[in-house]
């Protein structure tokens, strides 16, 4: 039984510190994001607002939620074509550090109708329903999702999620037409994302803006195939039964 836990042990700590290295992202559905989660609907400010700020008092969120800041892209990127879609659409280079920020010069984002979201207004950046947006978090989250589009191509559109020194995490494509929400965590659950951006990577011939935002951390996000604190303190008693009953066999 010593052997078992030992074993048992080791495993544990391999795994954590395999997934600290890989600190890569999964997609999730918006089921992932608890009520708990921080949610900015794009209606907390007046239409025309450009590139809004949003603190923790604007979009109800407790001690220790990010105010969110938004922009056309980060210091580092520029706009540039070679997607497939819309120059003002498409984004390249990468976020130089050393801290992840939004760039001074990239076209405004701006609260606007849309006729074809279902939960009007939206953000969109520039020009209207063409261009990119950049999401900045001053404090590190586990998770972001939003609703995108409104898209009339399969896998025309990305959310790509960065760290805080601007180094790449992941990203993931639109699947479907329509509005479809679009989301990623951290594969170990730590909250690593300190900004996301929204562009295009392919052709999108019917514009795009975001509505919903939604973001958190542990346990404001359910991160797929990572224990939860409960499960894990389970796992703990039912070890500790397993030791005492070989002890008392053993005796």
């Amino acid at each position: 039984m010593k052997k078992l836990l030992t074993s048992f042990a080791a495993a544990a700590t391999l795994v954590a510190v395999s997934s600290v290295a890989q600190a890569s992202i999964v997609r999730v559905t918006q089921a992932a994001f608890t009520p708990q989660a921080g949610l900015i609907t794009f209606g907390e400010l007046p239409l025309g607002t450009v590139n809004p700020t949003y603190t923790p008092a604007l979009y109800g969120g407790g001690m220790g939620a990010p105010t969110v800041t938004f922009d056309g892209y980060f210091t580092g990127q520029s706009l540039g074509a070679g997607c497939g879609g819309a120059a003002t659409g498409c984004v390249v280079g990468s976020p130089t550090g050393p801290t992840l920020s939004l760039a001074a010069g990239a076209p405004d984002t701006s609260i606007v109708n849309d006729g074809a979201a279902p939960n009007s207004p939206v953000l969109s950046g520039s020009p209207t329903f063409n261009g990119p947006i950049g999401i900045l978090f001053d404090v590190d989250v586990a998770g972001v999702g939003l609703d995108g589009g409104f898209f009339n191509a399969i896998g025309g559109t990305a959310i790509t999620a960065y760290a805080r020194d601007g180094s790449l995490l992941g990203s993931v494509t639109n699947t479907g037409l329509g509005i479809e929400f679009l989301g990623l965590v951290t594969n170990d659950g730590q909250a690593r994302i300190a900004g996301l951006l929204f562009s295009l990577v392919g052709a999108e011939p019917a514009g795009f803006a975001i509505d919903s935002l939604r973001f958190g951390v542990a346990g404001q996000v359910v991160v797929p195939g990572v224990p939860t604190p409960g499960s894990l303190a389970l796992a703990g008693l039912a070890l500790a039964a397993l030791g005492f009953a070989g002890r008392r066999r053993k005796a």
